[in-house]
């Protein structure tokens, strides 16, 4: 082991000369002037072959059909021959499938210049999209302003509205744009082969268009000198081929590097000097590196507890915290390149695409959507609890890319049937399909899960019905362990900010910023109800006190009108048997539902009572936290039982804390 530490710090100390050699084999490696992929014309700077050194800016991997470029990470495919030096005709499929099934996102796409020190990238022909932020308050406006100059509009999307008129020699900007709305370019239809119907966006817009490449003015000046543009640390660089020296650009220019050997030589000598003393300075702390690694491999240290598998903790090219490490391009293959008809869902963490691995294993593969400091403790989280769980009711996660990768995605056994949230208000919503029977043994297995969750000191922090995956059978699996948090048993509550999705967020923790096992219990009840009336949790067009699904059923329940709540189709009306369980459950959610955590009931008991409504010969009344768990606050609890569905007339509610949650 002592050899291949100091084998390392040799390595290492040479880095400084492996850096100047390198430097110089860019500057001084002989390039060609241009070179010719099948069925292309001959190409040049910017360009270069994929099999030479760098010899360029953008890097061009030729096929048996032409070749492909990458700007951004967005791939294109060259189409025919190259336009001139710096403009190429290229097909963006994703783009191409995006306009062909009238997807909102193809109107968000952006086409941007991915290194603005070094070069920018425009297209032609384009049409100019004015996209515009949904707000009540300046929609008549903002409809106003574009009627004005006769722009046609697209209004199908979510979040935005669009605005454009069919030009593709118009290249004005309108002036005084509303407040919510921006300009984007996307490439459009000539009209030379195609009838275009201008009331219909997408029918303009074409897959194909031209890029056209435009070096900044220290690159251009670099090239014409016969040098090679690039940069390192953040800086401009050219490489001088014919002189065999690198120079350092501002943005005005060249820096002048005419100086005499003369001065250059302290110069020299300073490097060199530096170069020793970083090279002693790594040898010493490699020694003491391994002397620690020595000593904490004999005695592990304290907060390492005893059933820690610290040799899970490495990320060593096969394994991450125990489970299997996947490269990109193997997943991108399993997707497709991540083909949009591949989608299974998407959220505020990225998408999700169904894929298959060369082993034949069917998966779900979510992709983040941003690579940031968050979305990678995210990832993490994810990882490190999943690694841990196995449980009949809880996803399976076989494995992830590694940190270092190209993006951050999570590889899940794909779950075929669909989320819970899809058959009671989305594209799977059938009510012939979910029947109470069904709703009910999905609400058993996902307290299973949260049970098993709890036991294991893991709050989950964003159940709700879109995170109950379903499997062929209509069996539960609870999903997405990104907001999860590790609590010890031993701990009554952690502080932190509230995390996790309106319309389910426990509202105590909500406004004390104190997140309990409780917290899951909330968000439950919200479930529960879901599955008993087939609402939605959040509804902007519901009443304003009834927007959030929470406060419409306590509502309800206070005001002993049940029958509003339960979603018709369960046939509650011709069947005393599901009316009775259907009851038995709003009771329990309840009691879920209650501000105050200390009259929320446990998991565990929430389990035991779903049970026992579901079990023949079950008891008649929904079972109370035990009298230990009495407070100032859970005498009320006392009041509430039974639950109002179970009695006559109107009840009214001693809590006067309001549970309703703002909606951003």
């Amino acid at each position: 082991m002592i050899l291949v530490v100091f084998f390392a710090s040799f390595l290492l100390s040479c880095l400084p000369f492996l850096h100047s050699a390198t430097n110089h084999s860019i500057s001084t490696s002989i390039c060609p002037k241009s070179f010719v992929c099948p069925h292309l014309a001959p190409s040049k700077y910017p360009f270069y072959n994929a099999t030479d050194t760098q010899c360029g800016l953008i890097k061009v991997n030729c096929t048996s059909y032409g070749g492909e470029i990458h700007l951004g990470r967005d791939s294109y495919q060259i189409q025919g021959n190259f336009v001139s030096d710096s403009s190429i005709w290229v097909v963006n499929k994703v783009f191409g499938k995006l306009v062909e099934k009238e997807r909102c996102e193809a109107l968000m796409y952006n086409f941007s210049s991915p290194s603005p020190l070094l070069y920018s990238t425009s297209i032609k022909p384009f049409i100019r999209l004015y996209k515009c932020t949904n707000n009540s308050t300046y929609d008549a406006q903002t409809e106003a302003y574009f009627h004005q100059f006769n722009y046609n509009s697209y209004n199908k999307c979510k979040d935005h509205n669009f605005y454009y008129k069919y030009s593709i020699s118009n290249t004005t900007i309108l002036s005084d744009l509303p407040l919510t709305c921006q300009a984007i370019r996307l490439p459009v239809e000539t009209g030379d082969h195609k009838v275009l119907n201008e009331t219909n966006i997408f029918s303009l817009l074409s897959s194909k268009f031209s890029v056209l490449i435009k070096l900044s003015p220290s690159c251009d000046k670099c090239h014409k000198e016969e040098g090679q543009c690039h940069t390192q640390n953040g800086q401009f660089l050219c490489s001088n081929a014919k002189m065999g020296d690198a120079h350092w650009h501002n943005h005005d220019g060249l820096k002048s590097t005419n100086t005499k050997k003369e001065k250059e030589k302290p110069h020299r000598k300073l490097k060199l000097i530096l170069v020793l003393a970083g090279s002693a300075f790594i040898l010493i702390l490699s020694l003491l590196m391994f002397i620690i690694w020595r000593r904490y491999k004999t005695n592990p240290p304290s907060y390492y507890s005893s059933k820690d598998d610290i040799s899970l903790n490495n990320e060593d090219g096969s394994l991450f915290y125990g489970v299997s490490v996947f490269s990109y391009t193997e997943l991108e293959d399993a997707t497709q390149n991540f083909d949009p008809s591949k989608e299974l869902g998407n959220g505020g963490f990225g998408a999700v695409y169904y894929g298959k691995l060369q082993d034949g294993r069917e998966v779900a593969v979510k992709r983040l959507y941003e690579h940031n400091y968050k979305r990678v403790k995210q990832f993490i989280n994810e990882v490190k609890i999943l690694a841990r769980l196995r449980h009949p009711n809880l996803v399976v996660l076989y494995g992830c890319t590694s940190r270092q990768s190209h993006e951050l995605l999570l590889v899940y056994e794909y779950i075929s049937n669909g989320t819970v949230a899809d058959h009671l208000h989305g594209e799977l919503a059938n009510p012939s399909f979910l029947t109470w029977p069904l709703r009910m043994n999905i609400a058993i297995e996902t307290a299973r899960a949260l049970v098993y969750l709890h036991a294991s000191e893991i709050i989950h922090r964003d159940v709700k019905t879109s995170n109950i995956l379903l499997d062929h059978n209509f069996s539960a699996k609870v999903a997405d362990f990104g907001l999860s948090r590790l609590i010890p048993n031993d701990v009554t509550h952690v502080s932190t900010a509230p995390q996790g999705t309106p319309g389910y967020v426990d509202p105590q923790y909500h406004h004390c910023y104190q997140l309990t096992d409780k917290s899951d219990v909330y968000s439950f009840g919200v479930v529960l109800i879901e599955l008993i009336s087939s609402m939605v949790a959040v509804d902007l067009s519901r009443s304003q006190d009834e927007i959030s699904l929470a406060n419409l059923a306590l509502n309800r329940i206070q005001r002993c009108a049940l029958d509003q709540l339960i979603d018709p189709d369960l046939g509650s009306d011709s069947d005393a048997e599901i009316m009775r369980m259907i009851t038995s459950v709003a009771e329990l959610a309840f009691q879920c539902l209650q501000y105050y955590s200390e009259m929320r009931p446990t998991m565990s008991e929430v389990l035991d009572v779903l049970e026992d409504i579901q079990a023949p010969g079950r008891i008649d009344s929904v079972k109370a936290p035990p009298p230990s768990e009495a407070s100032d606050k859970t005498v009320l609890l006392k009041d509430f039982l039974p639950s109002p569905v179970s009695v006559t007339g109107e009840w009214h509610s001693e809590s006067t804390v309001s549970t309703t949650l703002s909606v951003t």
